[in-house]
C-alpha cells in the first residue's frame, strides 16, 4: 500500500514538472519577444563600498534622465537604440559628471544577461536583453537592472501600459509583465527552462 502511494506520488510529482516546464517553455517565447522590444538599463558600481554604492544611484539618476530625453521622440526599439549609440560619449559624459570625476566611466550597448526582477508595478523575466550597460571604475560593485526603453522605471505605474504600448509592446507583453497573480511563478519557470537548456548544450 505505501509502495503504491510513493508511485501515484511520483507520477504527480513528474506531471508538476511537465507541466511547469511546458509553462516555462511557453514564457520563454515571449521574453525572447520582449527582449526584442525594450533596452535595459544596467549600472555597475565600482565597489561595495556605501560611498561607491551612493554614487551608482547618482550615475544611474543623471543616466536616466538624460537617456529619456534622448529618446523621447523614438520611433522604435531600432530608432532608440541608434539614438543611444550615437550619444555614448555623451552619456559618459553625464555619467562621468555625476561621479564628480572620482572614477573613469565606461558607456556601451551589449547584449547582457538580467535576472529575474521585480519593479514598482511590473517584473520582468531572466534572459538575455541588449543593455545600456554603465560601468563606474572598477566595476567590482553591486548592480542595478531597470528599462531605458520604453522609460518604465521613469513612468509612474498608472502609465505604464500606455508607454508600454506607444513603444511597440503588445497586450500579451504588457500583460506578461504586470499579471499581478502567477507572474514571479511563471517567470521561475522561465529561469528553470533557461538553466535545462544549458544543461542539454543549447
Amino acid at each position: 500500500m505505501r509502495t503504491y502511494m510513493w508511485k501515484k506520488l511520483e507520477i504527480a510529482l513528474l506531471l508538476a514538472l511537465a507541466a511547469t516546464l511546458l509553462w516555462g517553455a511557453a514564457s520563454l517565447h515571449r521574453q525572447e519577444t520582449l527582449s526584442r522590444k525594450m533596452i535595459r538599463l544596467h549600472v555597475i558600481a565600482n565597489s561595495d563600498s556605501d560611498a561607491d554604492q551612493a554614487l551608482k544611484l547618482q550615475v544611474r539618476d543623471a543616466v536616466l534622465a538624460r537617456a529619456t530625453e534622448l529618446l523621447t521622440q523614438s520611433a522604435d526599439m531600432t530608432d532608440a537604440w541608434s539614438r543611444l549609440e550615437d550619444a555614448l560619449p555623451a552619456l559618459e559624459q553625464t555619467a562621468s559628471a555625476a561621479c564628480g570625476g572620482a572614477y573613469p566611466v565606461r558607456a556601451e550597448l551589449a547584449e547582457t544577461e538580467f535576472p529575474l526582477k521585480e519593479y514598482d508595478g511590473f517584473a520582468l523575466p531572466a534572459g538575455r536583453y541588449p543593455a545600456l550597460r554603465v560601468i563606474i571604475g572598477a566595476g567590482a560593485g553591486r548592480n542595478w537592472w531597470c528599462v531605458v526603453y520604453p522609460p518604465l522605471c521613469t513612468t509612474a505605474c498608472t502609465d505604464m501600459e500606455r508607454v508600454a504600448i506607444d513603444a511597440g509592446l503588445d497586450g500579451k507583453d504588457v500583460k506578461l509583465i504586470r499579471e499581478e497573480e502567477g507572474y514571479i511563478l511563471r517567470f521561475r519557470a522561465v529561469e528553470l527552462w533557461q538553466r535545462l537548456r544549458q544543461c542539454l548544450g543549447k
